[in-house]
């Protein structure tokens, strides 16, 4: 197996709009030259309407790397999700949802597998499979994302490098600094399940703007890379195709 180093950039929570063109073309054109594949984990847009898209759209463009994402919240609250798909993968962007996909770098596979997630909450806060049909669909949606993640990772798992991309947390430890009383609706630790069970090399996040930035599921590093946590505009990680990825790099 080629033991190459593999340079992943993530960002979640870019709510791209117009008043933010100048911002996100600026960032996404100093990318150049310092990641291999990049990562959006959601909200890519600030109301899911079409010209938010088309800024996002814009920025990626004119990168010379492959680039996947998953939806968020934001993403779908004008009810125009599939018109925001449709632009941004009309600019290259793979959107993944309950999807996997995979590339090459360097000689070595990456097998990356992408969904939006959903809520649910952790131990003490969990919404049951009971009781009002409303939130029993509530609970169905998330069971569907669990799922979805489980069937991707076992399409990839003879990829050496294998990533989760989210947008709902599968850990609480990643929204410590929200207040406790909302993180039902950050996400749910049943995304977690698969994770602890397929064991991907990173696991990436956002939605939780007050969270912190790392955490892990068992052994598999998990990391919250919304903007307002990173305080950046993308994280760069460092994996390897040879072991366990390294710490990531900035």
């Amino acid at each position: 197996m080629p033991d190459a180093t593999i340079r992943i950039a993530a960002a979640g929570d870019i709510h791209c709009d117009e008043h933010a063109r100048e911002r996100v073309e600026a960032a996404f054109a100093r990318l150049d030259g310092e990641a291999d594949i990049l990562l959006l984990a959601g909200d890519l847009t600030t109301h899911g309407r079409p010209d938010d898209a088309r800024v996002l759209a814009g920025a990626c463009r004119g990168l010379d790397i492959p680039v996947y994402a998953v939806l968020g919240n934001h993403d779908c609250h004008s009810e125009r999700d599939r018109e925001v798909v449709a632009i941004v993968e009309e600019a290259g962007v793979t959107v993944l949802e309950g999807s996997h996909a995979t590339c090459e770098v360097r000689g070595v596979e990456v097998g990356i597998v992408g969904t939006k997630g959903f809520i649910g909450g952790f131990p003490g806060s969990h919404l049951p499979d009971f009781g009002e049909p409303l939130l029993r669909r509530v609970y169905a949606a998330t069971s569907a994302e669990v799922a979805a993640i489980d069937r991707g990772l076992r399409e990839v798992a003879l990829c050496p490098v294998r990533v989760v991309l989210l947008h709902y947390a599968p850990v609480a430890q990643t929204l410590e600094g929200e207040p406790p009383g909302i993180w039902a609706f950050l996400g749910s630790d049943r995304l977690g399940a698969p994770i602890t069970e397929h064991e991907p090399d990173l696991v990436v996040h956002g939605h939780a703007h007050a969270g912190r930035f790392e955490g892990g599921i068992g052994d598999v590093p998990v990391f919250n890379v919304s903007v307002p946590v990173m305080g950046r505009d993308f994280w760069v990680f460092e994996l390897s195709g040879a072991e366990r990825p390294t710490t990531p790099i900035h």
